[in-house]
């Protein structure tokens, strides 16, 4: 582990799309996340003559390529696709439960050289509590964190 990073090695495949909808674009987010990319997401950008368009990118395994390059070709206006492999530096990931006054809540830890650098209570954890609660998610979320806090002093 370089410098106590985690590392990997993923792929991201990009295109540039100017005439695919809104709608269209979202249900294609959502096959990509289905089908095992990484994450998925759009930026803006200004294309020939002038169009407005977006970036549409894709981070996945090298083995989720081919499956993942299908479902951009049959679902959007694409005709190309950039790829590029890229290295990643990570925390180390730990999950951990804490107690709050709305139950237990699940938190991820982000870790470097074995100490915490990242805290994130984990939304499902926290949307089934805010449910159960009738509380506002954002208060559980604040909660959660709190609560690893107090705990770690």
């Amino acid at each position: 582990m370089p410098g106590g990073y985690e590392t990997d090695t993923v792929t991201r495949l990009e295109t540039n799309l100017d005439d695919s909808s809104p709608e269209i674009l979202g249900a294609t987010m959502d096959k990509l996340l289905a089908a095992g990319a990484l994450d998925v997401w759009f930026t803006p950008i200004h294309m020939k003559k002038n169009r407005p368009g977006v970036m549409l990118s894709v981070l996945c395994e090298a083995a989720q390529v081919e499956p993942l390059a299908d479902i951009l070709f049959r679902e959007t206006t694409a005709f190309g696709l950039r790829t590029e492999q890229i290295v990643r530096l990570k925390l180390e990931r730990r999950f951990e439960k804490v107690a709050t006054e709305f139950g237990e809540i699940t938190v991820k830890l982000g870790l470097k050289n074995g100490q915490v650098v990242q805290v994130a209570p984990e939304f499902e954890s926290c949307r089934a509590a805010s449910e159960k609660s009738g509380q506002p998610l954002r208060l559980i979320y604040e909660a959660a964190t709190s609560a690893f806090h107090r705990a770690t002093r």
